[in-house]
């Protein structure tokens, strides 16, 4: 399979508005705190990339003592959350072969982020290994096996070839958990909708989309110039795309 580039895409990576679902509030962590009353939390987020979601965390769980990690194999995406967050613990390294001890942390978040892993086994593995005793571990990412009509594939077809061997099904992520001890609990929120082409023009232009980073530049160029083409001379053309997002919230038994 082949690996994304982020030196190439970490300047604009926060450009794009469809990562905002890296901010929102996170209830699992919440309702994780509010069962196991501690004094002291460790939480990392796995595979940070610019520190998205912790500095939006942090923000909401201002009245919490928590301390905050996070990891991630991209130095170039490392330093913009280092210029943003002085008071977190950053790492750079891969979930396949974390430096930390055993049982070191509560809560693991991992958004957008476990299809990259290129020995997923052993990713899990460490994940099981670094929690502690009913922590959590919650993965947050796109469902690709159910979102074919995406924009994304539309125009640009060879792009869901590439996913495919990055991606693991739903039941493969769910058996590879629970076979090591984990506890868990899958949802699929999935819609289906008419999009205007012209609204995604932008983001396929920054090509700051994982995939797309990895297709050929024909491919990329050519699906491209079909979208320039649409937009231009059918302004308001419209298609049908689909997206799904999991959330698997796995606790360690």
């Amino acid at each position: 399979m082949k690996i994304t580039d982020y030196s190439k895409i970490a300047d604009k990576y926060e450009d794009n508005p469809y990562r905002l679902e890296e901010r929102q509030f996170d209830k699992d962590l919440q309702e994780y705190m509010d069962k196991h009353p501690k004094s002291m939390y460790q939480v990392l987020d796995l595979a940070c990339g610019t520190g998205i979601y912790i500095e939006n965390q942090i923000n909401y769980f201002d009245n919490y003592n928590i301390n905050w990690h996070g990891l991630d194999a991209s130095e170039d995406m490392l330093k913009r959350a280092k210029r943003k967050l002085k008071n977190v613990s950053f790492v750079h390294g891969i979930a396949e072969d974390m430096c930390y001890k055993d049982k070191r942390f509560d809560y693991i978040s991992n958004n957008y982020a476990f299809h990259h892993f290129l020995n997923k086994e052993a990713a899990l593995d460490e994940i099981y290994r670094v929690l502690k005793k009913n922590g959590i571990y919650k993965q947050h990412n796109i469902a690709i096996h159910d979102m074919k009509k995406w924009w994304i594939y539309h125009y640009f077809p060879t792009a869901y070839d590439e996913d495919v061997k990055r991606f693991w099904e739903k039941q493969a992520i769910f058996d590879e958990l629970s076979v090591r001890g984990f506890h868990v609990e899958m949802q699929v929120q999935y819609r289906l909708e008419r999009i205007k082409v012209s609204d995604y023009l932008t983001h396929a232009m920054n090509r700051d989309i994982s995939v797309l980073t990895l297709i050929t530049d024909q491919d990329y160029q050519e699906g491209l110039e079909k979208m320039k083409y649409d937009v231009q001379h059918y302004p308001e053309k419209t298609i049908v795309n689909d997206f799904a997002e999991m959330f698997c919230t796995s606790r360690k038994g």
